[in-house]
């Protein structure tokens, strides 16, 4: 489950490549509007009873936890919207998962997370130990990303001397997204246990209880990454543009659609992991949203015409990535002897 969102959330936001009318603040505006308000709040308060009750009776420091979390998550998914624009899908992916992984990977382990996750191994650990050998593993494979990328972009004649200020702009603002990006899993791993168990306790079942955590834990993401697009068409005065192409307006909700439902089948994936699914799942999605960035930046034509070096930098960095994880999938069930 976690493999699959990671391809998921990796390759859902391929409809802006077919987009013609749409730019970025359009279809990132509707994409998010469906995907972290419309869609995750219908299901909560259609299929968890009492939801708001449910809400009513959290700790108060259990949202905001989650919440602060969901704004750095917000603020590294507007970057990472801002870099596919900017330097492509495989270096963006590439970057931005590396260190998400990273931090991701390890700090659930020093700081454990609520519910299943309370219970999670220590770091120092024989399990903690293989999964950090996977993290590790997975750091050899930014660089190899990196230089692929300023590879290609020199094969495709698009740095130059004294013009190449945005590509590394775009470079520094993945790296920025990448270690925020981590939120968007804290902000499940710190807030389910108890949003859980409240929702269940009123009736709700499995699956609408896990909206119900993503819709109350990045609610302070949400209203970034709508209000963010929603201030450039104002600055722009294109509000317009979103009711000239209903197709495109279909492909952005798409791209929401996509979104939720790979969060949605992240969460269920790492607690059916067990108490290290904070750790090896978020590890795990993050490895299979690179390879699914990968392939969409691959058939979108971002490397066509770029042989040699910078595809065997980028083809190595990608080997990397599936042997990390299948280190930390080894790492889990050490955990579970």
């Amino acid at each position: 489950m976690v493999g699959f969102a990671g391809l998921l959330l990796g390759s859902g936001v391929w409809p802006m490549k077919v987009m013609r009318k749409f730019q970025f603040e359009h279809w990132w505006f509707v994409g998010m509007l469906v995907g972290l308000i419309i869609l995750p709040w219908t299901i909560t308060l259609l299929f968890c009873p009492h939801a708001l009750a449910a809400y009513g009776s959290l700790d108060l420091g259990v949202l905001l936890k989650a919440n602060t979390f969901a704004l750095g998550w917000g603020i590294a998914n507007i970057l990472c919207a801002l870099c596919f624009v900017r330097i492509g899908f495989a270096l963006t992916g590439g970057i931005l998962t590396g260190l998400g992984i990273s931090v991701g990977v390890t700090v659930p382990m020093l700081v454990k997370g609520s519910g299943l996750f309370s219970q999670a191994p220590d770091w120092n650990s024989p399990a903690g130990r293989t999964v950090l050998i996977g993290v590790a593993i997975i750091l050899v494979a930014v660089p190899l990303v990196s230089m692929a990328g300023f590879g290609r972009d020199r094969v495709l004649g698009k740095v130059h001397p004294g013009s190449s200020g945005g590509f590394r702009g775009g470079l520094v603002m993945a790296a920025i997204a990448g270690v925020l990006s981590a939120g968007l899993s804290f902000s499940f791993v710190y807030s389910q246990g108890p949003i859980l168990e409240a929702m269940k306790a009123r009736g709700a079942g499995e699956i609408p209880a896990n909206f119900a955590v993503w819709s109350a834990a990045l609610l302070g993401g949400a209203l970034i990454n709508v209000g963010y697009p929603a201030y450039l068409m104002t600055k722009r005065k294109s509000w317009n543009v979103l009711a000239q192409s209903w197709r495109e307006l279909l492909l952005a909700a798409l791209i929401g659609i996509n979104l939720i439902a790979g969060m949605a089948l992240m969460g269920k994936g790492m607690l059916l992991l067990g108490a290290l699914g904070a750790s090896v799942g978020f590890g795990i999605q993050q490895a299979l949203q690179m390879l699914g960035s990968q392939g969409v930046g691959f058939i979108s034509g971002e490397w066509r015409g770029v042989h040699g070096k910078p595809r065997i930098q980028m083809y190595l960095a990608i080997s990397i990535l599936i042997l990390a994880t299948i280190v930390m999938a080894y790492g889990n069930t050490l955990a579970k002897v």
